[in-house]
């Protein structure tokens, strides 16, 4: 573990880390969230009965639209050429799973791109069933995966319960 906190310059102020001198590499990062729902949500999303429309193919579109805006989003987070992304579902009785992948061959990585792809799938689902379910709740945003770079691969060892 670094001891010193990079987007700090010697007297405490923000900066934006230098990575010019690094070289491109391919970089990939996977982050999960959840969002918490009433059944009757969860099988009214499945059946296509949200009257806004088609929830997941929105959620969609406005995660991968999130990952390639995130830079505008996050101050210190450098503007990267996103070379893929993917926003996957995994429905469940209630709770939905949000899955987003990014990569690119960069000289920083893509994780704030992945958890801002999750964030904003999420808070789309919520703004698109809203009007039947105001339990909702969103939660567990968590990086599962990061590879690529100086610090190599890393993966979240799967636990029981709560992230």
């Amino acid at each position: 573990m670094p001891s010193e906190f990079t987007h700090l310059d010697p007297l405490g102020r923000a900066r934006m880390v230098d990575v010019t001198p690094k070289e491109p590499t391919h970089r990939r990062a996977v982050a999960r969230c959840k969002v918490f729902m009433q059944p009757d949500t969860a099988q009214r999303i499945a059946s296509g009965a949200i009257s806004k429309g088609d929830v997941l193919a929105v959620a969609r579109v406005a995660g991968i639209q999130a990952a390639k805006l995130t830079p505008h989003l996050l101050p210190l987070c450098h503007p990267l050429l996103v070379g893929a992304v993917s926003v996957n579902f995994a429905l469940e009785e209630t709770y939905i799973e949000i899955e987003a992948s990014v990569e690119t061959v960069d000289r920083t990585g893509v994780e704030m791109e992945a958890l801002t792809a999750c964030s904003i799938a999420a808070l789309t689902i919520y703004d698109m069933c809203k009007s039947v379910d105001r339990e909702m709740t969103i939660g567990e945003l968590t990086l599962w995966e990061k590879a690529g770079g100086r610090s190599g691969v890393f993966r979240r060892k799967v636990v029981d319960g709560p992230v």
